[in-house]
């Protein structure tokens, strides 16, 4: 039977939390306690309206939450310490942002706003924004609004509650185009709350993981066999004290703890996601992610997408490709230090003429994991790797195309591998200011008839597997050594940029 609404359809009155004056605060952490109790207070007043709502209780209005929001202002030119990528706005003025999940990015928003109080000595506004929260973004993770919910209304479920909107949840601030007028609030942070919510429901979808377990330290790779390893990987680093890994997790959230061999938590699924993530996790979120993204460039930029809100410190391409000079033999390593974008699903965030640098501290991380793992340094590890540019591609059968014109390109522009995935991974992060590096390995050599074909592998290939994974583990952790301020190059950045890293 469906619910009677006792109110016109001109009659929609308005019911929302208690009001609050926006309050001026000088600590990060007060700051963040406060960011909390106003999220925490608009979520709930959301699953219980909504709670009411399905018990068949009178429906009396519309029901709206806000996000909260932080704010400040500056009227200084005052210039901060040069080196810093991050933790300071650009100039006078009003800058602001909307927040969501405060629980998960407690130790971000610690960080962030005390940089920002610190480098500008101002004091940040904590309050409420006039931003909706959506019904579906107001309950935990594993919970969710049932589509066919509907049914239980004589109006559509939006007139009583806000929805997901995509005018409002969109990439204008990392791509830079935010209005920049003068006397326009101007953007704090990368992504605004509703954007970041949308990518945290859809990250759940396509690994079958929580976000809650993405670790500030991401591989990616378009092989089981390489997720294949790092289960084992895994598994070994649990039963080590020493290796400071406290947990591992699986799809459907299947938690092992270490010192265990049998998921604590958790239910197996029973098909695998579209791009499966497995996490090596730490206490302090420094652990490692491993995603297998699968084939092509769509999946590279769907998936680097939503895990750019996490604001990760690094994320690498381990992957295959294609060796394209004579002298590189199967198994060899390739180190990307620039990229030939062919891939084209970038082409209207990050136009293909913006160059995609190396990054210095990316780039020595993987060259010494590389010689640490194999037992070659110098001269002698140029048999083994080569560093060079890598064109990524979106035609996985480009072979049978008339190929002059590819290789020509391929010629020119000193390519020494191809690929589906690894420029669009990079060029991402370099939109998102991720800091990003990909080390690949030799599968095959097309122009010189050594063809991806059963059968052709070397043992030598076969044996790099497991050792290009090793690599990958060890630049990580060898990057996460570093600062992240350091990590967080100030290549990424732009002239007018957002002082929330």
């Amino acid at each position: 039977m469906k619910h009677e609404d006792n109110f016109s359809e001109a009659e929609l009155p308005l019911h929302t939390p208690p009001a609050e004056k926006p309050r001026q605060i000088d600590k990060a952490e007060d700051a963040a306690v406060l960011l909390d109790r106003l999220y925490r207070q608009s979520t709930d007043f959301l699953r219980e309206r909504f709670r009411d709502v399905l018990d068949g209780k009178p429906v009396d209005g519309r029901y709206r939450a806000y996000y909260p929001m932080i704010r400040t202002t500056t009227h200084s030119h005052a210039q901060v310490d040069s080196r810093l990528a991050f933790g300071h706005v650009a100039g006078p003025g009003v800058y602001s942002t909307t927040i969501t999940r405060t629980g998960l990015f407690r130790d971000y928003l610690d960080h962030q706003i005390d940089l920002l109080i610190a480098n500008h000595n101002v004091p940040v506004e904590i309050g409420y924004s006039d931003v909706p929260i959506p019904l579906h973004f107001a309950f935990p993770e594993g919970q969710h609004v049932d589509g066919a919910i509907d049914e239980h209304f004589d109006r559509p479920l939006r007139d009583i509650f806000d929805a997901p909107d995509l005018t409002v949840t969109d990439d204008s601030i990392v791509n830079g185009e935010f209005d920049e007028m003068p006397g326009t609030i101007q953007p704090l942070a990368p992504f605004t709350a509703p954007r970041i919510d949308y990518s945290l429901h859809r990250l759940s979808h396509y690994t079958a993981t929580s976000a809650k377990h993405f670790q500030n330290y991401v591989l990616f790779t378009n092989y089981q066999f390489y997720v294949d390893e790092f289960i084992a990987y895994a598994k070994r680093a649990l039963a080590d004290p020493a290796s400071g890994y406290d947990a591992f997790v699986e799809p459907g959230n299947l938690l092992t703890q270490a010192g265990g061999s049998e998921p604590v938590s958790g239910a197996r699924v029973t098909r695998q996601p579209q791009m499966p993530a497995y996490h090596l996790k730490r206490g302090d979120r420094c652990g490692i992610t491993m995603v297998n993204i699968g084939v092509g460039p769509s999946n590279a930029k769907t998936i680097t997408d939503h895990i750019a809100v996490l604001r990760p410190h690094t994320w690498l391409m381990l992957g295959h490709c294609a060796g394209l000079r004579n002298t590189q033999s199967l198994g060899d390593y390739v180190l990307a230090h620039g990229y030939v974008r062919e891939d084209h699903v970038l082409d209207e965030d990050l136009p293909i003429w913006v160059p995609i640098p190396a990054l210095a501290e990316v780039q020595i991380a993987l060259e010494q994991a590389v010689a640490e793992i194999t037992g070659l340094a110098g001269y002698e590890l140029k048999k083994v790797m080569r560093t060079g540019t890598v064109a990524t591609i979106d035609n996985r059968n480009w072979e049978l195309r008339d190929h002059l014109g590819p290789i020509k390109r391929l010629s020119q522009s000193r390519a020494v591998a191809l690929d589906m995935e690894s420029a669009t991974i990079a060029a991402n992060g370099f939109r998102f200011r991720v800091p990003y590096g990909t080390l690949l390995c030799v599968s095959d050599k097309p122009l010189h008839g050594e063809l991806k074909l059963p059968g052709m592998a070397t043992e030598f290939y076969t044996r790099q597997v497991a050792q290009h994974l090793l690599i990958g583990i060890r630049a990580l952790e060898k990057a996460r050594d570093m600062p992240p301020e350091r990590l967080h190059s100030r290549k990424l950045r732009a002239f007018n940029e957002t002082a929330f890293q």
